[in-house]
């Protein structure tokens, strides 16, 4: 039976974070969405249901049967053991959430969330998780590290622990091939997962719940609080809390970063610094790509978003609730407005757009450290945000 996660109305919410990706695609906790569902549903593979310009990348595996899940709700084991009951023709849903679909080939081929009537209905009447807007990444990715924590190391052992390193408690997982030197752990306040092949330098202060993904490194002297993760092959230094980097990105030198979301092929520059608190103790609004205006996030404390393959200059500096697009090039001294478009090129003195010729060896450069390459799939969907995102562009 075919796994597809499929995408609702959060894809639209989910911006500029979903502008590159399926929404199950997104990391929160220690794992992708995707990863969850298929460790939850015991399924080494699954596809994608997204919009049309991602779907040359991320393609649509359709067998004669299908489960189509919501690519924006986290599993827990009670909507699992719920949705392995549905027979052929039934759909799940909570209120006006669709949540997952057994069907056909044929229906799964012209399945669309919004037009269900087809299918036998059946309620789910538990708690479901699910992430509607970026900052709900931050928000819930403590109790994701935990849940994906237990999934991850149920009836396993943790590799040794170098005797030079401070440990306080015993709530720690570290992979083999893991290097931690002279580091101060503590999984009092929540669990510590250490990926394969990382590296956790020495000074470095750590306090759970943490997660630290494969090929990922702490650089020295670090700082990180709670509630942050660190995404696959990332590069990571200064203070963090509450926040989760995607992967593939670097925030490597001082400058505080905290209740922020930063996407995959991002370099924060030193001693860049994020405003997560307003002076006014004001809940703080952020830009809403589908409504196009700034909207209450109900939360005390947020950072920044910035999308796909964006950086920032040496000493930047960003206001609370700052929404960046992809691929953007901020540089210079003071703050710039709270919403960034995608493909924009400068600091407060004026941006420009930045341009095919320009942004293309520039990424392709970034990859080629990784040594991975910006395939032609990923050209057109940089392509298909470029005019997707024309009309933000008043510069």
């Amino acid at each position: 039976m075919g796994i597809i996660l499929f995408d609702d109305n959060s894809w639209q919410t989910l911006k500029p974070l979903s502008f590159t990706r399926p929404v199950a695609n997104i990391r929160i906790g220690i794992l992708t969405i995707q990863e969850k569902w298929e460790l939850h549903l015991s399924s080494p593979t699954s596809s994608y249901l997204t919009q049309e310009y991602l779907s040359k990348k991320y393609v649509p595996v359709v067998e004669e049967e299908n489960l189509l899940v919501n690519g924006s709700i986290l599993p827990s084991a009670s909507l699992v053991s719920t949705i392995k009951t549905l027979e052929l023709g039934q759909i799940l849903t909570k209120g006006n959430i669709v949540i997952a679909a057994k069907c056909t080939k044929s229906q799964a081929s012209n399945f669309k969330f919004d037009q269900t009537h087809e299918f036998q209905p059946k309620t789910f009447d538990g708690e479901i998780s699910k992430i509607t807007h970026p900052w709900d990444i931050f928000a819930l990715n403590s109790q994701e590290i935990q849940a994906d924590f237990q999934l991850l190391t149920k009836g396993r052992t943790s590799a040794a622990i170098c005797p030079s390193n401070k440990v306080i408690g015993n709530n720690i997982f570290v992979e083999e091939g893991a290097t931690i030197t002279c580091a101060t752990l503590n999984s009092t306040t929540g669990p510590i997962y250490v990926g394969k092949s990382t590296e956790i330098m020495e000074g470095s202060l750590i306090r759970g719940p943490f997660a630290l993904c494969d090929g990922s490194s702490v650089k020295m002297g670090a700082k990180i609080y709670g509630g942050t993760t660190i995404g696959p092959h990332s590069k990571v230094g200064g203070e963090i809390s509450e926040s989760v980097i995607l992967g593939y990105s670097n925030k490597a030198h001082d400058g505080y970063l905290g209740n922020s979301v930063i996407g995959e092929w991002c370099n924060l520059g030193a001693n860049t610094n994020i405003s997560n608190l307003k002076n006014n103790f004001a809940l703080v609004k952020v830009w809403s790509y589908s409504q196009k205006r700034f909207i209450q996030t109900g939360l005390q404390f947020c950072g920044i978003i910035m999308g796909d393959y964006s950086k920032s200059g040496i000493n930047s500096m960003f206001s609370t609730g700052t929404s960046i697009g992809v691929c953007t090039n901020f540089f210079g001294s003071g703050f710039p407005r709270n919403i960034i478009p995608s493909f924009a090129w400068g600091g407060t003195q004026g941006f420009i757009t930045y341009k095919k010729c320009n942004f293309l060896p520039a990424i392709s450069a970034t990859l080629a450290r990784r040594k991975r390459e910006l395939t032609d799939e990923d050209k057109e969907i940089l392509d298909s945000i470029f005019e997707m995102t024309k009309s933000d562009r008043s510069f």
